[in-house]
C-alpha cells in the first residue's frame, strides 16, 4: 500500500505531540491500523496539508491549542483530551501505546474534550501565567531576605505589607546588628522587590483594561466575589460555558465538588476534588472568602445563605460552597447573556 493511498484512507488520527519528535496513529473506517508515522514536531502541518478532513485527537500539553487551531484551518474535527483521561486506555510503556490510546479514546461517545483555545484566551491566559510567576518570584524574594534577616537577628513579621514597611527602616537604622556588607545586598534586595511589584501593578493595569472592555468579563464582575482579577482569568479558562451542559458540570470540571468515598446506602462524601484549572479554583475561592466577610452585613437572599452555612459549617466549607454557588451563576450569566442581580440569588 503507497504512502499516498494510505493517507487518503485515514478516519481518525492520533497524535502524540513531543517537544522534538511526534507520533502519528492512524486507523480506517473499519479501525485497522493504516499509518504509523514518526515525524519532527515541525514537520506534522507539512504531513497534514494533504490528508484529507478527519476525526483527529490530541493530547493536551505544550503547543496542542496551536496546532488544534491550525489543523481546524484545514478543516480537520480536531479534539484534545486531558491526559489522565487516557491512561485507561494506554496498553504499555512505548510512544507507540500512547498514540494508539489517542486514536482509541477520541472515538469514544463518553469521552469529554477540552475545549480548543482561540487566540484572545491564549494572549489572556499568557498574561495570568507571566504575572503569576511575577507575583511568585516577589514572594520567594521576600521570603528568602526575611531568613537572611533572621541570620542577622533581625525578625520580620510575615506578609509583604509589613516587609515592604519596615525594610527602610532595617536599612536606616545602624545600630540593629546589620554590616555594612548586608546593608548593601538589602539595597538591591530592595531595587529588584520594587521593580517586581512595579510589573504585578502594570500586569494588573492590563487585566483591568481587557475586564473593562470584554462583556463577559463585564458580567462576570456582577457577582459578589469575582473582580477584574478573576474574570479574565474565568474567560481566559473556560472561553465558551456551552461547552458545559450545566453550571454544576462547570463546578465539577473545577473540582468544587465534594470526591465521594461511598459504599450501598452509606455516603462519605470527602473534600472537594481539586480537579481541573488549579490557579482559577484559587482566585474563586479567595473571591468567596473576601465575599463571606462582607455578607454578614447585606439582607439579599445569597448572603444570607451563605452566613447561615458559615454559622452551621464553618468558614471554609462556606467559602468554598460560596465559589461553587459563583460558578453555577456565572454559567447562567453567560449562557443567558444577563448581568447578576442579588435579588434573584438563591
Amino acid at each position: 500500500m503507497s504512502k499516498r493511498s494510505a493517507k487518503k484512507e485515514i478516519r481518525v488520527l492520533g497524535i502524540d505531540i513531543g517537544q522534538n519528535l511526534s507520533y502519528l496513529h492512524g486507523v480506517d473506517a473499519e479501525g485497522h491500523r493504516v499509518l504509523w508515522k514518526q515525524v519532527s514536531r515541525e514537520k506534522i502541518l507539512a504531513f497534514m496539508v494533504d490528508l484529507k478532513p478527519c476525526l483527529v485527537g490530541l493530547k493536551a500539553c505544550g503547543g496542542a491549542h496551536h496546532l488544534a487551531r491550525t489543523l481546524k484551518e484545514m478543516g480537520h474535527d480536531v479534539r484534545i483530551m486531558a491526559p489522565q483521561l487516557l491512561k485507561p486506555y494506554v496498553k504499555g510503556g512505548k510512544n507507540s501505546d500512547l498514540v494508539k490510546a489517542i486514536c482509541e479514546a477520541v472515538q469514544q461517545p463518553d469521552m469529554r474534550f477540552v475545549s480548543v483555545k482561540s487566540i484572545e484566551q491564549q494572549d489572556l491566559h499568557t498574561l495570568h501565567r507571566v504575572r503569576s510567576m511575577a507575583v511568585a518570584h516577589q514572594t520567594a524574594l521576600i521570603n528568602h531576605t526575611r531568613i537572611l534577616l533572621m541570620e542577622y537577628g533581625i525578625p520580620l513579621p510575615e506578609g509583604s505589607s509589613h516587609f515592604r514597611k519596615q525594610l527602610p527602616e532595617i536599612l536606616k537604622n545602624i545600630e540593629n546588628g546589620a554590616t555594612v556588607a548586608l546593608r548593601e545586598l538589602l539595597g538591591a534586595l530592595r531595587n529588584e522587590l520594587v521593580y517586581m511589584g512595579k510589573r504585578v501593578d502594570g500586569f494588573d493595569i492590563e487585566i483591568t483594561k481587557v475586564s473593562q472592555q470584554n462583556e463577559s468579563c463585564r458580567l462576570l464582575q456582577s457577582i459578589p466575589g469575582i473582580g477584574p482579577l478573576t474574570a479574565t482569568a474565568f474567560m481566559a479558562a473556560v472561553g465558551d460555558v456551552r461547552a458545559f451542559k450545566s453550571g454544576r458540570e462547570m463546578v465539577a470540571w473545577l473540582g468544587l465538588v465534594p470526591l465521594p468515598h461511598s459504599t450501598g446506602d452509606e455516603i462519605r462524601p470527602l473534600g472537594i476534588s481539586k480537579r481541573g484549572n488549579a490557579y482559577l479554583r484559587m482566585l474563586l475561592v479567595h473571591g468567596a472568602r473576601a465575599a463571606l466577610a462582607q455578607a454578614p452585613a447585606k439582607k439579599d437572599r445569597l448572603s444570607r445563605w451563605v452566613t447561615e452555612l458559615k454559622k452551621r459549617r464553618g468558614g471554609n466549607v462556606a467559602t468554598v460552597a460560596l465559589a461553587a454557588k459563583n460558578v453555577r451563576i456565572a454559567w447562567a450569566l453567560l449562557s443567558k447573556g444577563e448581568a447578576f442581580k442579588v435579588s434573584d440569588a438563591v
